[in-house]
């Protein structure tokens, strides 16, 4: 299969005005994420520039109901600058989606028609059922030969994606065969992320982690996938494949890396002792401490066990000894889907104005 994510070209000299370039803006809950592409000769992509920041802008929306101000400028002040790199490379086709944060604000519209006139880019809010299928298409070549199913968790800022697929029909429809027809065998999106769990439990008094995790493990339990899906994980035939900031840093963390690397990351397998070893670390450490993790930073100490909870109530309902670790995300899936020309009844193209195996059914829904 091929790799849907190759080395990075060596600068945005590769550019060519005109010359088959895509891009794809994720703001979500807490991140302000662009990746701009072109088609590889294998049906991959290779990646010519990029641009990430920490924006929270679901900060304080679980509270209000509402984009905050603040927020929103930290958001439109990201976005500006991701719009400035795709007029620079003149990409011919570009894709800008919103997520949880947008979809459940009450201006949450409201913000994305400002950034339509502010800064001209066309914005749209995907459903969870897009979010998941995304999350797939960017994750295929982490898919374990040896497993029947695999889950592919997404956890954000202001919500988690799960998706389980058919692993064998995955591998043999490649990434093309996928972007038109995901081998999906069940989804769900619960309104719980790292941002929003976080601003649950600010209160951390001895056994809050504890809580946490239970509160979050209560929710997917009630998910009919827990009866459906467990079984397969238990009986060993599951594989989990995470590709949220909360699983790369947890690998980094493991690693002990001096500074964070994707090629050290990516693919990687990570025990689940391992994860456990790595997060208890974290649990241990003083707010400051966790700062001072090369692999965490400041942006991200107060948010990243929230993130450990969730991916503990994961593994707890649908278990597995490891898990496959991924540095990408909802823009790999969507330059894919582009590329691809499968944009799954979407909006022809976004332009900037500057054999399935046998398992339980399962129709895709949203957790409340």
């Amino acid at each position: 299969m091929a790799r849907p994510y190759p080395a990075r070209a060596a600068s945005a000299r590769r550019s060519r005005p005109g010359g088959g370039l895509y891009a794809a803006l994720d703001l979500g809950t807490n991140n302000c994420r662009l990746l701009i592409a072109e088609r590889t000769a294998s049906g991959g992509l290779r990646v010519v520039d990029s641009y990430s920041q920490i924006v929270r802008l679901g900060e304080g929306l679980a509270r209000t109901g509402r984009l905050s101000e603040e927020a929103m400028a930290r958001a439109l002040g990201a976005v500006r600058r991701c719009a400035d790199k795709i007029r620079r490379h003149s990409v011919r086709d570009t894709r800008c989606i919103a997520t949880q944060a947008c979809r459940a604000a009450s201006n949450g519209r409201e913000f994305l028609e400002r950034v339509r006139a502010d800064i001209g880019l066309r914005m749209e809010t995907i459903s969870p059922k897009e979010e998941a299928k995304f999350a797939l298409l960017g994750s295929l070549d982490l898919v374990d030969r040896a497993s029947d199913f695999a889950l592919v968790i997404d956890i954000g800022g202001g919500s988690t994606e799960l998706c389980w697929i058919d692993a064998r029909a995955a591998l043999a429809r490649g990434v093309e065969g996928c972007a038109r027809r995901p081998p999906i065998l069940g989804w769900a999106s619960f309104p719980v992320g790292v941002v929003t769990l976080s601003e649950s439990f600010e209160d951390q008094s001895e056994g809050w982690y504890d809580r946490m995790v239970a509160s979050v493990r209560d929710r997917f339990a009630a998910h009919d996938a827990a009866t459906r899906f467990g079984p397969l994980f238990e009986a060993g035939r599951g594989q989990l494949i995470g590709n949220s900031g909360t699983v790369t840093s947890l690998a980094g963390v493991h690693l002990r890396l001096e500074r964070y690397s994707r090629s050290a990351v990516d693919g990687l397998w990570l025990l689940r002792e391992e994860a456990e070893a790595a997060r208890d670390r974290l649990h241990r450490a003083s707010p400051d401490e966790r700062a001072a993790e090369p692999c965490i930073g400041p942006q991200r100490a107060d948010l990243v066990m929230a993130g450990c909870a969730i991916l503990d109530a994961v593994w707890s309902l649908w278990p597995s000894a490891r898990l496959r670790v991924g540095d990408r995300g909802l823009r790999e899936g969507i330059l894919l889907s582009m590329m691809h020309g499968a944009r799954d009844g979407g909006p022809a193209a976004r332009r900037s104005e500057a054999g399935r195996r046998r398992a339980p059914a399962s129709a895709g829904e949203t957790a409340q």
